[in-house]
């Protein structure tokens, strides 16, 4: 489940032996970053009985026997080691120290004995690794921070890996993405556990909102993993990204590299865990909201110098990856940083309306001033309309239409160019702007 369902599922397994559901045992390894670790510490471990939060009973514990050095050269001493964990009802992996090194053997049977005796198992963070090392994530969904989701698929295949999601929930195995997400997931653990009421009552103490919408997709920056740059494919992704201005697509990167274009996709998703055309897309779109920021180009000429054969190109990506039109985002981010004089409010009402009216603007060039969607791959009736602009395309029951997901295209399919007006998610029968990531299965909506 991500978190942006309405259900919970239902744990799989009892507990057993002497596991109790309030006790929470939070595993620390040294080289682990302070501020992931000190979350499941803030939200279990202190009595906030007096603001009506239930209390939880926590054991912090050791995950390896050496000192556990953290952030700014910290050591902490854990008053528990593995055997604590028998105990838990929930068990949480704050972090990993690093996505390169295998975690310890003997932490991983624990979190294996743990879950077998019905223990809820959650990673924040780079905590997924370790979770993903024990096979605790195999063939279900996770998340992980966006700039090691590609990793993660990598390294372990049958993890369906969604690196949109601020947390997922499956269950008995729950994980996070980056930082503060950490926060949201302990939350929607008081929430599951406790209700509503208990999980607003500790954000208020924590000052923080009790469930944020959207997801990481408009902090998702696809730069090219590290490991990346001994490989003779460095050569022409740093051409990529200095010609980003020019128009070209995958065939043209193949042909520099001397390469098949499904050799290419082959070679590059092996050592990106992305598909070259995503990210192509991706680093198009990141360079316009840079000129978005810095510069006074119009949205016209943004698209231009990114590489989009069109402005309407340049707003269906930038909005299917940050959620906001190009004139908006702009607008808001002048509004957060002004070049002088007091910060003008975003959220006050002429502000709102300023933007509304930017966005119409956007769509002057269009005949119906609507936002124009492209149909999916067989449908051949005139292009549908934004849900709630005249004319929308909505179901029997006055809703617009659920969008479903589709089989991936055959391996090595050539896909679109990555300025074509059409989305190449689309012409493949997914739903629009959800990364795909290797060795992932699409699962079905619902």
């Amino acid at each position: 489940m991500s978190q942006d369902s309405t259900t919970v599922p239902e744990t799989s397994r009892k507990l057993s032996g002497r596991r109790r559901r309030e006790i929470v045992a939070v595993l620390l390894f040294s080289g682990g970053p302070i501020f992931e670790s000190s979350i499941p510490l803030s939200v279990f471990g202190i009595d906030r009985q007096d603001a009506g939060v239930p209390r939880y009973r926590l054991l912090v514990c050791a995950g390896e026997d050496v000192p556990l050095r953290t952030t700014g050269g910290l050591e902490l001493t854990a008053p528990y080691g593995l055997e604590a964990l028998s105990r838990a009802g929930t068990v949480v992996v704050p972090a990993w120290r690093s996505i390169t090194q295998p975690p310890p053997a003997a932490a991983l049977d624990a979190l294996r004995r743990a879950h077998e005796e019905g223990a809820r198992i959650v990673g924040l963070c780079t905590g997924a690794f370790v979770l993903a090392a024990a096979g605790l994530l195999d063939g279900r969904p996770a998340t992980t921070h966006w700039m090691y989701a590609p990793t993660l698929a990598k390294r372990y295949p049958s993890v369906h890996v969604d690196p949109r999601e601020l947390f997922v929930d499956d269950g008995d195995v729950l994980t996070s993405a980056g930082t503060a997400a950490g926060i949201d997931l302990c939350l929607h653990i008081v929430r599951t556990d406790h209700g509503a009421d208990a999980a607003g009552a500790l954000a208020r103490r924590l000052v923080v909102p009790p469930r944020r919408s959207g997801g990481q997709e408009r902090y998702l920056d696809r730069s090219l993993p590290e490991e990346i740059g001994a490989d003779p494919l460095a050569e022409v992704v740093a051409w990529a990204l200095e010609h980003l201005h020019e128009q070209f697509d995958v065939e043209a990167l193949a042909a520099r590299a001397y390469m098949s274009r499904r050799t290419f996709d082959r070679r590059f998703r092996s050592l990106t865990g992305s598909a070259p055309l995503q990210w192509l897309i991706t680093q198009r779109v990141l360079q316009a909201q840079r000129l978005l920021e810095t510069s006074d180009y119009s949205v016209d000429e943004v698209a231009g110098r990114c590489g989009f054969r069109s402005p309407v190109a340049l707003r269906g990506h930038f909005r299917r990856q940050l959620g906001s039109s190009p004139a908006a985002y702009r607008a808001a981010y002048r509004a957060r940083r002004p070049q002088g004089g007091p910060a003008e409010r975003p959220d006050r009402p002429d502000r709102l309306e300023r933007l509304e009216r930017l966005e119409r603007l956007e769509r002057a060039d269009r005949p119906d001033r609507a936002e124009v969607i492209e149909p999916r791959v067989g449908d051949h009736s005139l292009p549908l309309r934004r849900p709630g602009a005249p004319g929308a395309s909505t179901g029997h029951s006055g809703h617009p239409p659920h969008h479903h997901h589709a089989p991936h295209p055959e391996p090595g399919k050539p896909e679109s160019d990555a300025y074509a007006p059409r989305l190449p998610e689309q012409a493949a029968g997914r739903v629009p702007g959800r990364p795909s990531l290797p060795g992932q299965r699409e699962r079905p909506v619902g």
